[in-house]
Order: C-alpha cells, then sequence, then structure tokens
C-alpha cells in the first residue's frame, strides 16, 4: 500500500526543490519584486543581470503639444513675377543678371529663345528680401512698358513653430534613449536602443530640413521676370486691345509660317516620287485601257 510519509522520506531532494521553485514564482509575482526593465516607460532601472529588453515595445516620439508663444515676427516667403516691355532682351538680362550679384543673390535658371527675332526671356533669380525693394526699382527701370507685375507672400509662421515643437519632443526622446544606452549591459538592449536612437535621429535631421528649407527661402525671395521686345510674347495679356502694328506681325509671322509648311510638304513629295510617280503613271494606263475596251 502506498504510503505517503515513506514517498515523502525516500524523495527528499525532489520535494526540496519544488519548494525552491515555488518560492521563486511566488517571488516573481509579488508586486514588491523588482520588474524587467521596460523601455516603454522610461523607468530609472538599469539594464543588467538577467533582465532583458528585447521582448519589450521600444517608446515612440510623443506628438508635440500645441505651440501657444505668441509670435511676434512673421516668417512669410515672397514671390514676384515680372513682365517688361524691353529694347534689347540680351542687354536686359545682362543687366538683371549683374544687379542680382551686386545685391548678394543669386541666378536659378535663364532662358533666351529667338534672339535673332522677337526675342524673349524668362530669368529666374532669388535675391535677399531686405534688397527686394531695391531690385525690384532696377528692374522695372530696364522696362519701356510694365506690361504686368505681382507680388505675393506665404505665411509659414505656424509651420515652423509647429516643426520646432515636433524637434523640441524629439530632442527630449534622443537624449532618454542616450541614458538608456549608456546603462544597457546585453547585446540585445543595446542594438534594440541604438536602431532606435537612429531612427530619432532621421526624424530630427528631416524637420531641421525642412526648418531650413523656410528659412532659406523666407530669407530669399524668388523672382521670375519676363523680358520681350513683342508685348504679345509676354505671359501676360497687353493693355490696348487692338494695335494694327502687332496685327501685321502677326499675319506677317502667319504667312512665313504657311509658306515653311507648305516647303516642307513640297520636299516631301519630291523625295517619295519614287513611290508615287509610277503608282500614277499604273492608274493612268489601267484607265486608258479601260476606256479602249469599252
Amino acid at each position: 500500500m502506498f504510503s505517503l510519509s515513506s514517498w515523502v522520506k525516500s524523495n527528499k531532494l525532489v520535494i526540496f526543490l519544488g519548494l525552491i521553485i515555488i518560492y521563486l514564482l511566488f517571488k516573481s509575482s509579488s508586486p514588491t519584486s523588482k520588474p524587467n526593465l521596460n523601455l516603454s516607460r522610461m523607468t530609472s532601472e538599469s539594464i543588467g543581470g538577467s533582465k532583458s529588453v528585447s521582448s519589450l515595445a521600444l517608446p515612440q516620439a510623443q506628438a508635440p503639444a500645441p505651440a501657444t508663444t505668441a509670435v511676434t515676427d512673421r516668417m512669410v516667403i515672397k514671390e514676384s513675377n515680372l513682365s517688361l516691355l524691353v529694347n534689347k532682351v540680351a542687354d536686359s538680362q545682362k543687366k538683371i543678371l549683374q544687379k542680382v550679384r551686386e545685391t548678394g543673390g543669386f541666378m536659378v535658371s535663364v532662358s533666351l529663345s529667338n534672339p535673332q527675332e522677337e526675342a524673349t526671356s524668362t530669368v529666374i533669380v532669388r535675391v535677399p528680401v531686405k534688397k527686394l525693394d531695391q531690385a525690384l526699382d532696377y528692374f522695372r527701370s530696364l522696362a519701356v512698358k510694365i506690361v504686368s507685375e505681382n507680388l505675393q507672400g506665404e505665411d509659414v509662421t505656424d509651420q515652423y513653430v509647429d516643426l520646432q515643437a515636433r524637434l523640441n519632443t524629439l530632442d527630449k526622446t534622443k537624449t532618454k534613449f542616450e541614458q538608456l544606452l549608456d546603462r544597457a549591459t546585453l547585446v540585445q538592449d543595446i542594438l534594440d536602443v541604438q536602431r532606435e536612437l537612429i531612427n530619432v535621429q532621421s526624424q530630427i535631421d528631416a524637420v531641421k530640413g525642412q526648418q531650413q528649407y523656410l528659412e532659406k527661402n523666407a530669407q530669399m525671395t524668388k523672382i521670375i521676370i519676363y523680358l520681350s521686345t513683342d508685348e504679345l510674347s509676354l505671359p501676360y495679356a497687353p493693355s490696348e486691345a487692338w494695335r494694327p502694328q502687332v496685327i501685321f506681325k502677326q499675319a506677317i509671322r502667319s504667312m512665313v509660317g504657311t509658306l515653311r509648311s507648305l516647303g516642307t510638304l513640297a520636299i516631301w513629295m519630291i523625295v517619295y516620287a519614287i513611290v508615287w510617280i509610277p503608282i500614277l503613271l499604273i492608274i493612268i494606263v489601267l484607265r486608258r485601257r479601260k476606256r479602249t475596251a469599252l
């Protein structure tokens, strides 16, 4: 017959180990025991011993709080468009670029069309916002007539402030990760924290890039200048509704275009004569035979 006391006496080691396991399980589930490090809570406990964070979620950067600080200096990105009627397009283009360099600006792009006939040009430059009025006055002085002028601005202050708030939050998150990295001892913990540091740093770089883009555009105004010796070639309609001189020029250009098209057609017909002339001769011969038979 089975005896509990005799079994206990013969299995003392097993019972002893079982009691130790029960004690350890009870201790680990007790609220007074020290928990494993959880990076999502950013605790101040050190990483070490048998504790591991490889299976725990890492924190995400918190959404930045809405900025409440009053902004006195607004950040405005300005852009100006000028449509100028000039006597000599090439000379005006050179003078514009020279003036832009004197103001500390730079050329973005330049294009010139039909330099031998009715020349047109599009000049895109950037000048410091402090020298904008000076530059515009000089550009106007080059024109025989200012066909059109437009100056517009976009207020990006709120966008810039939101980016700064997001950057502050990312900087704080990065600092906390760096503190965790200094205390990490396990290889897996170090790799996890470094991965998150790289992710946060890439977000910081992206935000700083957006801020620099806004700052540079606010400091350097973009100016698009259209130049031409013919008002109708400019991208804006002329102020006068009917001008015989301009209509005559348009008629001459249309006639020249038509003559060029006819000349092109004639050249194609001459080149393909070896094809269409034999076909035409065959058709004529067949018709004559048909008439003779009738």
